[in-house]
């Protein structure tokens, strides 16, 4: 198993794919470092000999990645949140902030909810016995 950037990458996998297993890195940045190092993307990762994975890791300082990149993401948002645009506040506030609906839906954004009102007879039936026994 190579180590890039702090990632395990299988021995079997092939070069172009294993490099997307890195944040940061989709596909076309996949392809265009291999194609500026030029090494073979249908290459093993477990055949790149020590030499090609320097030259791999040394290509990544350009990019940002993995902790780099998630530091970029978590300042842009708090930017946002300091200057109080309405994106900021919708972060803030945990709702989705790109337009998308919150009438029904953004259970991701949100957060889990319990469903409330939705019982049939029997369960509505037990749950006011089970009230009716505390009570006394």
């Amino acid at each position: 198993m190579a180590r890039i950037a702090g990632i395990e990458l299988q021995d079997n996998w092939r070069l172009e794919y294993a490099l997307t297993k890195i944040k940061g890195i989709g596909w076309s940045l996949s392809k265009e470092i291999l194609a500026s190092l030029k090494i073979n993307p249908s290459k093993r990762v477990g055949d790149l000999k020590s030499t090609e994975i320097a030259k791999i890791i040394s290509k990544f300082g350009e990019y940002p990645i993995e902790g780099e990149l998630l530091g970029q993401i978590r300042g842009n948002i708090s930017r946002l949140k300091n200057i109080g645009s309405y994106r900021g506040m919708r972060h803030t506030r945990g709702l989705p902030a790109r337009g998308q609906r919150t009438k029904t839906n953004a259970r991701t954004k949100r957060g889990k909810r319990k469903t409330v009102g939705a019982f049939k007879k029997e369960a509505l039936v037990k749950t006011q016995s089970q009230k009716a026994q505390k009570e006394e």
